[in-house]
């Protein structure tokens, strides 16, 4: 039946584990110092593996076809597994830890700890979630709240955005998880709004306004797309608009928007 295969399996897994002792036990010969000696052996040999496996998850999560985001949250995650059992099986094994009882107390203790650490429990849910999900990955430029910018990374604590000014902010987990995120369009992208006060054919402004954009954005960096100049509404003032294109470095955006706006103020102005 089932329930004696699932015992016959644990009493297999067991004297795996009582020959396992035996072999650890003939080469100590029972001293502390023999034990401590395996320890570090095998903790030298949990850091090897743990870095084979958090190597392994990064060239998987680099690749194109993978649906796993690159966040270093999967990283930690990863990480903590590995060392969370190879310690359970090194005070298991050199020092006859009763692991099942620690386990169990932690879990008693776990309550209490929980309470005291909502904040952080929190934020590693708000990340695993919005990861998971792909709410937010590296890349994205969002909007949250008044702080806008593009995602360098999420952490089992919060994501790191950084704004058009250089500036980084840190907005925890839980705060992307509970509040409405914008997803802006590509950092790359120029926008200059105007309005066009002047009496001309708004094809020759169009024009001029095109031509100078394309003039000031390769002096900066290169062009993904060309400038392109949309007529939106009448309004009291004149007619709004606004010129659009990509550069090809985003750091460059805010200097590329600030010289344009500059240059076609005297074109749109009657």
């Amino acid at each position: 039946s089932r329930r004696q295969r699932q015992m016959c399996i644990r009493d297999r897994d067991r004297a795996y584990m009582s020959v396992f002792e035996n072999f650890i036990s003939s080469i100590t010969g029972g001293d502390l110092l023999g034990k401590l000696i395996v320890a570090i052996v095998l903790v030298c040999t949990i850091a090897v593996v743990s870095h084979v496996l958090v190597k392994w998850l990064r060239h998987i999560m680099q690749r194109d076809d993978t649906s796993i985001p690159q966040s270093s949250i999967f990283i930690n995650i990863m990480r903590g597994i590995v060392w969370g059992l190879g310690c359970c099986f090194v005070l298991d094994t050199c020092f006859n830890v009763n692991m099942s009882a620690l386990i169990a107390a932690l879990g008693v203790g776990g309550i209490a700890l929980s309470l005291g650490f909502q904040d952080t429990l929190s934020n590693l849910i708000g990340g695993v979630q919005i990861s998971f999900m792909k709410i937010v990955k590296p890349g994205d430029n969002i909007q949250v709240g008044s702080s806008k910018g593009v995602v360098q990374d999420v952490t089992w604590r919060h994501a790191t955005i950084k704004n058009r000014l250089g500036e980084t902010v840190i907005i925890p987990n839980s705060v992307i998880s509970k509040n409405a995120v914008v997803h802006l369009p590509p950092p790359e992208r120029v926008s200059v709004p105007f309005v066009a006060t002047t009496c001309k054919d708004l094809d020759v402004v169009a024009g001029e306004v095109e031509r100078v954009a394309h003039g000031i954005a390769l002096e900066h960096t290169g062009i993904v797309k060309e400038p392109s100049v949309l007529f939106t509404e009448i309004t009291e003032g004149g007619l709004a608009g606004k010129v659009v294109l990509e550069v090809e470095d985003a750091a460059q955006a805010t200097p590329v928007s600030d010289a344009i706006t500059r240059a076609i103020a005297p074109l749109v102005r009657a």
